[in-house]
């Protein structure tokens, strides 16, 4: 099964970090955010991915291309720059690095890859959020939904303090709890190929009329995942991912 990720976006609200690279790209604990996402899939055995590029996607193809020479040891003929790479060790993954364009809407690059999709099922999601989810199970209540599609429902996290007040007293105070605004788009989508369909230009976007067309005809499921997802839409969520990660105990981390 595939797994595609979008991975082309502007990303205008972290300008101070994308300004230099995309988004997907910006490191969490020395690692793109993007190699953060693709380890929790490859920890469920999903290891065949399709990277919608769009702005500054050379970055991301570069950091792929060379990625075994930088994993492993190498050996260089300083005459003719010949070069053999030793003791590989990085991940078995397959990685396909499309240009689906500057300006295409998040449903735009999924129709340019209709091609590559074929008529198996596939799986979607954004390049820049992490989260605790199990793939497995995910694949498992899409199949057993018999929808078209399948959408990650997540409570997100409040960015404030909650305090519960009696008059003038707190009763209960709750740092960052569930924001308790109700579910939301999580991302980690899976996708029957007719959903392509629904798609009708590279000005799409997938959040609007294909999934709300869906959605009315009784053809979009919804995953309820419980645990830890966050976003990075922010340097403030940058920063706070990247201290989870030093913590030792971010949720996502794969052992």
């Amino acid at each position: 099964m595939k797994t595609i990720i979008l991975a082309g976006g502007l990303g205008t609200r972290l300008a101070e970090e994308t300004a230099l690279r995309p988004k997907p790209m910006i490191e969490i604990g020395g690692r793109p955010i993007l190699w953060h996402i693709m380890s929790t899939y490859a920890k469920f055995g999903h290891k065949d991915f399709l990277v919608a590029c769009g702005y500054k996607g050379e970055i991301i193809k570069e950091y792929f291309r060379s990625y075994a020479i930088y994993s492993s040891d190498l050996f260089v003929n300083l005459r003719d720059g010949t070069y053999t790479v030793a003791n590989p060790c990085g991940p078995d993954w397959q990685v396909g690095l499309i240009d689906t364009g500057q300006e295409t809407m998040t449903g735009g690059r999924l129709r340019r890859l209709k091609a590559l999709v074929g008529q198996q099922t596939f799986m979607v999601t954004y390049g820049d959020g992490v989260a605790d989810i199990d793939i497995g199970a995910l694949v498992a209540f899409h199949r057993k939904q018999g929808k078209l599609a399948t959408v990650t429902a997540v409570s997100p996290i409040a960015r404030f303090g909650s305090l519960q007040l009696n008059e003038d007293r707190v009763v209960q105070f709750a740092e960052k709890p569930r924001s308790g605004e109700g579910w939301i788009n999580g991302g980690f989508f899976v996708f029957e190929p007719p959903v392509l369909d629904y798609i009708s230009s590279d000005q799409t976007m997938l959040e609007g009329e294909p999934l709300e067309r869906l959605a009315s005809e009784g053809q979009l499921a919804a995953y309820r995942h419980k645990g830890f997802w966050h976003p990075m839409d922010t340097l403030r969520d940058k920063h706070f991912l990247e201290t989870l990660w030093a913590s030792g105990e971010a949720p996502w981390k794969v052992s």
